[in-house]
């Protein structure tokens, strides 16, 4: 019995691990309480710490440090994996838009907490403490505490955690206040805006759909179906229907008159398709039937991922066709030259009888989806350490800044996600691997955060810590609210708007709350588009606020 009770009344290995589990555990049933709807989210994790450590119970600080440097690095390198197959393609055509009101919001809210810090003259780390909670970004935090850790004359660095906590709430309650002022001020019918994205949508250029072709240029009769599908971009014909029957699209199928040409293509090349071969119609409901069917294949077969299309050859030795790849969240037309790889999702037309034989040589084993691929974790996380180790010069600044453990395996993470693989080593993490490995990292660095820092948190509270939350109040409220007026007098489409504030903000509670506004994907996309490089940017730009106010 008196083994147990020094678990809880003496520092020791089991005893840390007791209080951070126990802290992890009772946080994340806190995350799941909703309040007017809004969920706290994983911030619970690190207000239970700051209660069980007010307490005064006894853990290892060094046990406390690596725990959270651990999970710290964890969490940004998986978040680096997660965003690194669309950092390039988030800035690019209405991208580089929001990404720039986005990197406006950032820059603006450094600047406040800058100008906060020095009007009020508060201590470096509780200045860099609010601007990471004042926009709700804990990689900033954590960041900026391991940046701390290596420059001289730094002290009292949990007082950042204290200050973080303090300005958090309001970092989520002021994204959605902010909306709610927006929507009022321009008048904005939510239903009138989901309408107008809905048509917007529609015509995007690359948006695919399946689409059939009356033939009625002449120059195309007695063409193959290999002429088309290489030499008009935007377009992959799986089938024909000629009178009552419907043919596979094998290359060397002869296209006649009167032919109706099936498949699917991309809204930008519906122009080019009518003068080139004939009067396209969109999103057709031609059903898929007979001998023809429809099959989601998972490219599982690793001697198969990294090849093109055509390397493949599919579409060579079957009467079937691959008309769209799924990577993640984005889908994408395949051409002879696009590359598959592992973990991908191709969907095949064809011939019912050559379907599974062609799903056996992709693979198509969730088995082996699910298998842990550990090479590019541990890979990835000591080329990450190595170089958030390596110092960067910047002109004003006395000492040579670093990545750290946050930025550099954040930056090899987005690197190695947005390349893919190296020759034959590929770098697929399963989702729900890497969202595990995330959210045990997150946690593990909020409950050691918030264990750290709980023993002064009241005390500071007290006195005067309540002036910080007014502080925060304007960091959060001023660089959202400025931005927000200027993309509708840009004629942002309103659910873009909150979508854009919450990835500006790397705040998932708003997003969520911006959901329920309407059943759109224009939110969620919007905050996928601005989250990455504002997560980059975020945790760089609390290690500069650092470097210049210390």
């Amino acid at each position: 019995m008196s083994s147990i009770l020094d678990l809880f009344t003496q520092s020791s290995i089991p005893s840390a691990l007791l209080f951070i589990f126990l802290t992890a555990t009772i946080g994340t049933l806190i995350s799941k309480i909703k309040i007017f709807n809004v969920r706290l989210g994983i911030a619970g994790v690190l207000f239970s710490g700051l209660a069980i450590a007010h307490f005064g119970v006894i853990i290892d600080t060094e046990i406390l440090h690596f725990v959270r440097e651990l999970g710290l690095l964890l969490f940004v390198f998986s978040i680096g994996l997660e965003i690194g197959p669309r950092f390039l393609t988030s800035l690019k055509n209405n991208g580089l838009k929001l990404n720039s009101l986005a990197i406006l919001i950032v820059f603006l809210g450094l600047g406040i907490a800058i100008l906060v810090k020095y009007i009020f003259n508060l201590d470096p780390m509780v200045a860099v403490g609010l601007l990471c909670g004042a926009v709700t970004n804990t990689p900033g935090l954590g960041a900026a505490q391991q940046l701390a850790t290596t420059l001289p004359g730094t002290n009292n660095i949990n007082i950042m955690s204290t200050s973080y906590a303090i300005a958090y709430p309001f970092g989520i309650i002021g994204i959605i206040i902010t909306m709610i002022i927006i929507k009022r001020i321009f008048r904005i019918s939510v239903d009138n805006e989901y309408k107008t994205y809905k048509r917007t949508i529609n015509n995007t250029d690359k948006n695919i759909e399946a689409i059939s072709i009356v033939v009625s240029n002449k120059n195309i009769f007695g063409k193959t179906i290999s002429y088309i599908n290489n030499n008009t971009d935007g377009i992959v014909i799986s089938r024909i229907k000629r009178g009552d029957e419907i043919i596979p699209a094998s290359d060397d199928l002869v296209i006649e008159s009167n032919d109706l040409l099936l498949g699917v293509g991309e809204h930008g090349s519906i122009d080019k398709i009518n003068i080139l071969i004939g009067e396209v119609s969109m999103n057709t409901a031609i059903p898929i039937e007979g001998n023809i069917a429809m099959k989601d294949v998972i490219v599982t077969n690793r001697n198969i991922a990294g090849k093109s299309i055509g390397e493949i050859g599919i579409y060579r030795r079957y009467p079937a066709r691959i008309t769209r790849i799924f990577r993640g969240e984005f889908e994408f037309l395949p051409t002879v030259n696009s590359v598959v790889e592992f973990g991908d999702t191709v969907r095949i037309v064809g011939k019912k009888s050559v379907l599974d034989e062609i799903a056996d040589q992709l693979g198509n084993s969730r088995k082996q989806l699910d298998l842990p691929n550990v090479l590019p974790i541990f890979m990835g996380i000591v080329l990450g350490i190595i170089v958030g180790s390596i110092p960067i010069y910047i002109p004003g600044l006395s000492i040579p800044a670093k990545l750290g453990l946050a930025g550099g395996p954040l930056l090899v993470a987005i690197l190695i996600g947005n390349v893919g693989r190296i020759k034959k080593i590929d770098f697929y993490v399963a989702r729900g691997a890497n969202f595990m490995l995330r959210e045990i990292g997150i946690v593990l660095f909020l409950a050691a955060v918030g264990l750290s820092s709980g023993g002064g948190f009241i005390e500071s509270l007290v006195n005067g810590g309540y002036k910080w939350a007014l502080y925060g109040v304007l960091i959060t409220f001023i660089p959202i609210f400025i931005v927000g007026i200027i993309a509708r007098l840009l004629k942002v489409n309103y659910l873009m708007i909150c979508g854009l504030l919450s990835g500006a903000m790397t705040d998932p509670p708003a997003l969520e709350y911006a959901n329920s506004l309407v059943s759109s994907n224009a939110q969620s996309i919007t905050y996928a588009t601005v989250y990455p490089l504002v997560m980059f940017l975020r945790i760089v730009t609390a290690q500069i606020m650092l470097l210049v106010v210390i």
